[in-house]
């Protein structure tokens, strides 16, 4: 809870007499809360109740079960107050060497300071630690910050006021699921860290990614969010799974039962079932560990780049995303483009080519887009269309439309260029069409299930029954060969079977 709103707080129950005493007013306060006692004392530092406030704020931040027995210091207090009420989410965090000294000294007893990679302070040397001992946050810090010692710190001891503001609202020996419910009502209720507005955050995923800019803002895409609770898992003692579907990324909690809760970081924790994750094209999980979560923040920021069309500075970013993620099919493949793109095709292609005959094990197929490249379907300028970012207006959708139209006419049967295009026209709400290019798309190919899918989604839309039920069988059958039964496949036939009985 921000300072501001509490400080209102404070005075609205004054104001309308909800007690006639500050006594009363302090009694109000959640006892486990070290916002609250801080800001009450601020209002009222002079009083027996506000010092009393300050000394048990000081108590809860010194570790409730391991204490550490560290007295209050006679300096003023006034940069831990500010800090865990920072009320400006725009205000870059700023401490002093005897703040971040005393701060590291309350985090003694924070579970990430047993890894070897807390201790660490060159990429070098991340790289070279086994994964169980990375400390997430001093590797993207290192990555992030270049090697500024000071900066590291002082974003390292805001991550640990957080951890120890949670820490008096666990129970005596908690368990995992009191930890996670405890992380998510912490950063997402009182401190208020959100998914930033969809019509900011594509063009500005840097700020939304790393670390620092989440910690500053209070905002973070998927990507930035789960970073910042997952560095706070390691200062809590909590092990949790990454998973990364197709373009997003969320963590999970598995008990020693198999029994799986998932959160969902961008909307506020919330376990929602993993088959919502697993799509046409999808058929499981890809799971990720700490080290290459560094490399996931590398790639975000590279990816702007390349649509940018700025391809020198998104190689320097891949090339060094590679360092954590060796074998990532992702990164050789967005590399490739890039070098494509500029004077090194050769080196391009060979990396293209390399990715191009690698299917990753949670997928179903081949990446469409290399291959029409590989066999001269398209040209460098059909790839740049497809990458191209689009937003929620309407000029950027047609923008996008208007480049794919362009690269069609000389590549007709570049299929990636197809589906694109269709999808512009879906938001533009133009279902004719969007079916009559996904129909374009499938006389050149009709074995692909997403598009088979699209198609009888669309017909379904459409009340053209006899073709949903034609491109649905087709996709269940080329699914099932791959022991995939995806839960939209199965919605779509539920609702086809309510209207139009399938008489095979």
């Amino acid at each position: 809870m921000h300072k501001f709103f509490l400080l209102v707080f404070f005075l609205f129950l004054s104001s309308i007499g909800y007690g006639k005493s500050i006594q009363t007013i302090y009694n109000s306060i959640d006892p486990t809360s070290i916002c609250q006692l801080l800001a009450f004392h601020e209002l009222y530092s002079e009083t027996d109740e506000g010092k009393e406030a300050l000394t048990k704020a000081w108590q809860l931040l010194n570790n409730k079960e391991n204490p550490i027995a560290l007295s209050m210091p006679s300096i003023d207090l006034q940069f831990i107050i500010n800090l865990i009420n920072k009320d400006n989410e725009d205000n870059q965090i700023d401490l002093s060497d005897q703040a971040i000294d005393t701060i590291e000294k309350l985090g003694t007893n924070l579970k990430n300071r047993k890894l070897k990679g807390h201790f660490v302070w060159t990429k070098e040397e991340v790289l070279r630690l086994p994964v169980e001992e990375v400390d997430l946050s001093r590797a993207l810090f290192i990555e992030e910050l270049n090697d500024d010692t000071q900066k590291i710190k002082t974003y390292e001891a805001y991550l640990d006021l957080i951890a120890l503001q949670i820490l008096p609202k666990l129970p005596n020996s908690p368990t995992a699921y009191d930890k996670i419910h405890a992380i998510n009502k912490f950063i997402f209720f009182d401190m208020g860290f959100k998914f930033p507005p969809h019509s900011l955050w594509p063009k500005n995923v840097d700020t939304y990614t790393f670390l620092p800019s989440v910690l500053d803002s209070r905002k973070g895409v998927c990507l930035g969010i789960s970073i910042l609770y997952l560095c706070l898992a390691q200062r809590l003692d909590l092990n949790l799974e990454i998973i990364t579907p197709p373009g997003h990324i969320y963590i999970r909690y598995k008990d020693e039962n198999d029994k799986i809760l998932n959160i969902e970081t961008t909307v506020r924790g919330i376990d929602i079932p993993t088959e919502a994750y697993l799509g046409i094209e999808t058929k499981k999980s890809q799971f990720r560990n700490i080290k290459e979560v560094t490399g996931l923040a590398l790639t975000n920021k590279a990816a702007n780049y390349l649509t940018d069309e700025k391809y020198e500075t998104a190689i320097s970013l891949y090339e060094k995303a590679l360092d954590y993620l060796p074998s990532d099919p992702m990164v050789g493949e967005f590399l490739g483009y890039c070098y494509y793109f500029t004077k090194s095709k050769k080196k391009g292609l060979e990396l293209l080519k390399k990715t191009n005959n690698h299917i990753p094990e949670h997928t179903i197929s081949k990446n469409i887009i290399i291959e029409d490249l590989l066999n001269k379907k398209t040209n460098d300028e059909g790839i740049k269309a497809c990458l191209m970012h689009v937003d929620e207006t309407r000029q950027s959708i047609l923008k996008k439309q208007k480049r794919l139209e362009k690269v069609l006419k000389k590549y007709p049967k570049f299929r990636a260029g197809i589906l694109q295009l269709a999808s512009t026209y879906m938001q533009l709400g133009q279902e004719k069409k969007a079916l009559d290019t996904l129909l374009l798309y499938d006389s050149i190919d009709n074995n692909d299930p997403l598009v088979n899918y699209y198609i009888a989604a669309v017909s379904f839309e459409r009340m053209d029954y006899n073709k949903a039920w034609k491109h649905l069988k087709r996709s269940s059958s080329y699914l099932e060969k791959q022991n995939h039964f995806p839960s939209a496949l199965k919605q779509l036939e539920a609702e086809l079977e309510k209207v139009c009985p399938d008489e095979d």
